[in-house]
């Protein structure tokens, strides 16, 4: 797990990127959570060091291999037992990896959690239906998703 200071150049660069995106189809949290999310887009790019493209597939490419950025938003920094979701419905982007993000919700810090291969991801998350419990944190889901703990992810 990495930790990354978020700055004020940071904040202003992904207010940007969601007042250019506005609310997304399927949105679990109506377009609310779009700040945080291009937050962990960037702050996942300090690491992988590609570009940023923001398409439905993806986020970041980097040498030919596309990562789409999961991005929650938390009170304190993640416990290795919480989990990283995919909603159900975006199981068809087409990308290599995933990569989970946790943003502070007081915008200060982001932790990169991991990355995932997005093909056995799949194959070893969890299936939730939305109201269920996630995990160890008893977080009810909001949307159908696939979970995996933090502590399964591969170092990014």
């Amino acid at each position: 797990m990495i930790e990354v200071d978020i700055t004020d150049g940071m904040i202003e660069w992904a207010k940007e990127m969601a007042g250019d995106l506005g609310q997304l189809k399927n949105s679990i949290t109506k377009g609310d959570g779009n700040l945080a999310g291009f937050l962990g887009e960037i702050c996942a790019n300090q690491i992988i060091q590609g570009s940023i493209i923001g398409t439905k597939d993806c986020d970041i490419i980097k040498d030919d291999i596309t990562y789409d950025v999961k991005t929650k938003r938390c009170k304190d920094k993640p416990e290795d037992h919480y989990e990283c979701s995919v909603a159900a419905y975006n199981t068809v982007q087409k990308c290599d990896h995933y990569v989970f993000v946790r943003v502070k919700n007081d915008l200060t810090k982001a932790w990169i959690l991991g990355k995932y291969d997005k093909t056995r991801y799949f194959e070893d998350a969890r299936y939730l239906r939305k109201g269920q419990r996630d995990g160890d944190n008893y977080f009810k889901v909001k949307a159908n998703c696939y979970n995996i703990a933090i502590k399964d992810l591969e170092e990014l």
